[in-house]
């Protein structure tokens, strides 16, 4: 194709894919077809514009009549149409009728171009009869689409899943990392501690910034990691001397220790995908491991879509190391987190900010900006509370904070969410002079929810707590204002910067000090 025909069929390309769905279908494709030869090969930009603007948009009976057109234009006399036709028709979902059009085509066809576009679309739409092919080995397919298809073929016959209660009994060698927020890391150690304190099964081995590292002593189950709530993620390390190359990782995502993680915790097909940390999508790469990896073991398969593992690839010294770690969206620890509100709190920043606080009996907790109210079901979680209280201006945040409270499904304790100022808390019910035992909160940060006077804010949050506390109560906030000393009756028992995404807040724990003593 000639410079100025390229730059033509880009410049009518970018006009067509301006229009709706509606004029490509009503007026465009009716003068396409009425066309001459020529004119449909100077147009043929509208076949590749109709597989992207149908695919984002158009009523669902209306893509089966596009589906239907693009499959007659597989038989045009015109290569180049019948090119753009295969390339459009995996854009808007195709089937098995799509697919043995094309393998019919692939099996007749003398045209090495037009071989490769027809691989190109049974790679992303080929099912059991494109997988039957490509074994009997005699139509020319690249070693590397066997791995997509099966995965295809995988994810719609045999569904995976993470296997939460699977037990994984012969793990020697194998390390467990914990990674959460840069500054939670303390707190996630001293979860672990009590666990373990409590079942066995690991032993703390390493502390490190974001992170802890265990190493397990008795067979284990997935479950047990998710019995603590203040980290992010798990990854699984089955041989933490650093790669020297990418495509060296392939013998250690394919060993036997990591095949016993995988197929410890795994129901159905093993399917993954490499995730670079700090370097971005490395293309290049992803091919290399992927095809090095099913070389070794064509039970793992590389996929991208609805995968149960991602093999996190992270820089280490001057190589490279990888962890398994088990895709659990949505966390099934936060089951009750039903909706959101913008600058919410994390869950495990708030499952961290409740075991800063403690347990004490007969609790009754206040969070003055309750948002999605997930510090007041982190704390009615550890047990001991008697009551909550939600307060925030946002009418819609108060309504979300009430329904996943009410999803936590605990023993029922009284919440008391009202919409309002935290500064006239005694317009609501039952809070009063010392009627709080615990005030937990993550108050807006001025990011994302503008605050006029964040510094002021804060003020107010302690001189609230100040009345609202009763002696010996305890404060814990995330506090974006830096306090060189603690307000007046309140006594700092703990700091610590956390990373919130890019800046560092201090979550803070303070106790209310007797006004007459000094002392709580």
């Amino acid at each position: 194709m000639k410079r100025g025909e390229k730059n033509a069929g880009k410049e009518l390309y970018q006009q067509l894919r301006a229009l709706s769905w509606e004029q490509l279908w009503a007026e465009e494709v009716p003068r396409f077809d009425k066309a001459s030869a020529r004119e449909r090969n100077e147009r043929v930009a509208l076949v590749r514009a109709v597989g992207v603007v149908f695919s984002e948009s158009g009523d669902p009976a209306q893509k089966d009549a596009v589906i239907s057109w693009l499959r007659g234009l597989l038989q045009d006399p015109c290569e180049k149409i019948r090119r753009y036709a295969m390339a459009a028709l995996p854009k808007i979902g195709a089937g098995p009728g799509e697919e043995a059009e094309l393998l019919a085509l692939l099996r007749t066809t003398t045209a090495e171009r037009e071989k490769k576009f027809l691989a190109q679309a049974l790679e992303k739409i080929g099912g059991a009869a494109t997988l039957e092919t490509m074994r009997a080995g005699n139509l020319g397919f690249l070693p590397q689409m066997e791995q997509k298809v099966k995965a295809s073929v995988a994810r719609s016959q045999s569904p995976s899943a993470i296997h939460m209660t699977g037990i994984l009994s012969d793990f020697d060698g194998l390390r467990i990392h914990l990674r959460g927020r840069r500054g939670l890391e303390g707190m996630v150690r001293d979860e672990a501690e009590e666990y373990i304190k409590a079942h066995g099964k690991f032993r703390i081995a390493d502390v490190g910034s974001g992170l802890v590292a265990l190493t397990p002593v008795a067979p284990f189950a997935l479950a047990d990691l998710y019995a603590l709530r203040c980290f992010g993620a798990v990854g699984f390390v089955p041989d933490s001397t650093p790669a020297e190359s990418v495509e060296a990782l392939a013998p250690v995502i394919t060993s036997a220790l990591s095949r016993r993680v995988l197929q410890a915790f795994t129901e159905g097909t093993i399917r993954y995908r490499l995730n670079f940390i700090a370097k971005g999508h490395q293309r290049s790469a992803v091919r290399l491991l992927a095809g090095r990896v099913y070389a070794l073991c064509p039970e793992i398969l590389n996929d991208a879509r609805n995968v149960t593992w991602t093999m996190d690839i992270y820089p280490s010294g001057r190589g490279h190391s990888v962890e398994l770690r088990p895709n659990l969206t949505p966390d099934p620890r936060f089951y009750y987190r039903r909706m959101d509100v913008p600058a919410a709190s994390h869950p495990q920043l708030a499952a961290g900010m409740a075991r800063l606080a403690g347990r004490v009996e007969n609790e009754i907790v206040w969070d003055p900006f309750c948002g999605s109210g997930l510090e007041l079901v982190e704390s009615a979680l550890l047990g001991g509370v008697r009551g909550v209280h939600g307060t925030d201006l946002s009418a819609e945040a108060v309504a979300i904070a009430r329904d996943n409270f009410a999803a936590a499904r605990m023993p029922p304790v009284p919440a008391n969410f009202v919409c309002g100022d935290f500064r006239d808390y005694a317009a609501g019910e039952n809070l009063g002079p010392e009627s709080v035992t615990l005030i937990i909160t993550n108050p807006p940060m001025g990011m994302r929810v503008p605050v006029g006077n964040l510094r002021g804010l804060i003020e107010d949050l302690f001189n609230v707590a100040a009345t609202v506390l009763r002696p010996g109560g305890r404060l814990v906030l995330a506090n974006p204002v830096f306090m060189e000393k603690p307000p007046q009756g309140f006594q700092l028992q703990s700091r610590q910067a956390v990373d919130f995404g890019g800046f560092d807040c201090r979550v803070e724990k303070y106790l209310k000090l007797s006004e007459r003593t000094g002392r709580h």
